[in-house]
């Protein structure tokens, strides 16, 4: 009696048919990870600016007297860094001084954390300050507006693009 013989196990084109799903499934995996990878370097950025922006509005908020004196007024950017030793003792120190030293540590935050950001720094009192508000550091009572734009990078073609974020505030 001759032997019948029974194939079991899988044929050839049934392991390619497994190997293409499970190729599949890894591409669709790979392009998730790449977009949560750069979707979280945005809110990296965007908490980076904020918390920077923090910083310089309590800089600006213990220094009333140069908000007044419109010493915070102007540009920052990497271009603008330099030594914040310049004026460490606070008693030798103008009011414009310590504006000037306070931009030099923003700028050299901006230049360490963000990328490629510029920030302009912009005050409008409803009245011009009277020598006894400046005297007696009298709360500023107009309002700031800070705009910050860095180089934010897109899911599209690798590319980069500015993003600008915007803070109106009274110091």
């Amino acid at each position: 009696m001759p032997i019948q013989r029974t194939d079991s196990g899988f044929t050839i084109l049934e392991v390619l048919i497994a190997l293409l799903i499970f190729s599949l499934g890894l591409l669709g995996v790979a392009g998730m990870l790449v977009v949560s990878v750069q979707t979280n370097h945005s809110a990296y950025l965007n908490t980076q600016a904020n918390f920077l922006a923090q910083g310089m509005l309590e800089r600006m908020r213990a220094n009333g007297v140069g908000v007044w004196k419109h010493s915070y007024d102007k540009t920052y950017s990497s271009a603008t860094q330099g030594n914040p030793n310049t004026c460490i003792s606070p008693a030798v120190c103008s009011y414009t001084a310590v504006a000037q030293r306070d931009g030099i540590v923003f700028s050299n935050q901006l230049a360490a954390f963000m990328p490629n950001a510029t920030v302009t720094i912009r005050c409008v009192s409803p009245t011009a300050p009277t020598d006894d508000q400046i005297v007696d550091r009298t709360p500023y009572t107009g309002q700031c507006t800070m705009t910050m734009q860095f180089a934010q990078s897109t899911l599209e073609n690798q590319t980069t693009q500015p993003e600008t974020l915007s803070w109106v505030y009274q110091p």
